[in-house]
């Protein structure tokens, strides 16, 4: 187990940069999430600092050492792929066992490693069965018991969970948080799925561009974004931003050029009072929650989180009210504006 630090690290194909500077500490024992929108580096920055990428500029620090220039397998670092990338011929206790034994481990240490990985994964059941008799969500497993027997100085996840359907990803999740908890090792992990970052991280980094947009807690970064592009990447349904121009309310910085406010902090009322107007468009009901999507003029398409059976139809006038305290400011570049309201 070790940190790794990313200091000013660039990634250049030709004459394209991809990865634009970026500085990064996460410490020992840390989860970390990489985060964003198709393209924007976070898979090239993952591949990076295990090896796989050359790094053009920049170091890449694990613990106490410089390991930009090192091969792969000179990293300690273990990572599990989108694929699982299983031998089909062997057994679940051979495919955990494989790197150990193409390491050259005796064959007592080999089975005492495999057989703690199984425990931690509760694969025992399923040791002597083959990858096609197995669930995604078993094969995933195996997968990273694979890694968990190299004792690796930290893990890196690749999107491990996109192959799966949604009940296996809610299952894996916890798996993956419970596995944090046992091991304590150093985690990073890329995902594309928000849900993901926000239920399994410490910390979460965004980016954008190849360049970090911000990093902070899954809280910090859902109540305090530091600009429009996190503000609206964090939270689903996201979050509804309208010109400030559109909002009638005391307070509001003569600055602002961008208004924000999420789906949950938002009331309907009677028509003709609250922040802004607008007329039912659509509703979409999810037991607990219905989301009433309202065509509010100038403001465009606001999203108000309700109750489930808010007895509203198509065409309905109402108000909206918006809790002051949570109303987000940004300005015309898109950076967030602080001020006594919010």
């Amino acid at each position: 187990m070790a940190s790794i630090e990313l200091k000013a690290v660039e990634k250049w194909f030709g004459s394209v940069q991809v990865i634009k500077g970026v500085d990064l500490a996460i410490e020992e024992g840390e989860f970390v999430i990489f985060v964003g929108p198709s393209g924007c580096g976070k898979s090239t920055l993952l591949r990076m600092i295990a090896g796989l990428e050359e790094t053009s500029r920049g170091q890449i620090m694990i613990g106490d050492r410089d390991a930009t220039a090192e091969p792969p397998n000179k990293r300690g670092l273990a990572m599990v792929f989108q694929s699982y990338a299983l031998y089909p011929h062997m057994s679940v206790r051979d495919n955990v066992g494989f790197p150990l034994k193409s390491a050259g481990l005796p064959k007592a240490e080999i089975e005492a490693k495999v057989e703690e990985a199984a425990r931690v994964l509760k694969l025992n059941a399923y040791m002597d069965r083959r990858p096609k008799d197995l669930s995604g969500g078993q094969r995933q497993r195996v997968a990273i018991g694979r890694s968990i027997v190299r004792d690796p100085t930290a893990f890196l996840f690749d999107e491990p969970l996109s192959n799966l359907d949604a009940s296996l990803r809610v299952e894996m999740r916890y798996e993956i948080a419970k596995l944090h908890q046992a091991l304590k090792s150093t985690m990073i992990y890329v995902t594309h799925d928000q849900v993901e970052a926000m239920t399994l991280a410490d910390r979460i980094v965004v980016l954008e561009f190849g360049r970090i947009a911000q990093v902070g807690t899954p809280r910090e970064l859902y109540e305090s974004p530091a600009n429009l592009f996190v503000a609206q990447f964090i939270g689903s349904p996201r979050m509804n931003t309208m010109p400030a121009s559109a909002v009638s309310s005391p307070g509001l910085p003569e600055n602002a050029h961008t208004l924000g406010i999420r789906p949950e902090h938002i009331t309907l009322v009677a028509e003709g009072s609250g922040h802004l107007q607008g007329v039912v468009d659509v509703l979409e009901y999810l037991g607990a929650d219905t989301f009433v999507i309202m065509d509010c003029g100038p403001a465009g398409q606001i999203t108000v989180r309700v109750n489930g059976d808010v007895d509203l139809r198509s065409g309905d006038k109402a108000g909206l009210s918006f809790e002051t305290s949570k109303i987000h400011a940004f300005s015309t570049e898109g950076l967030s504006i602080r001020f006594r309201g919010a």
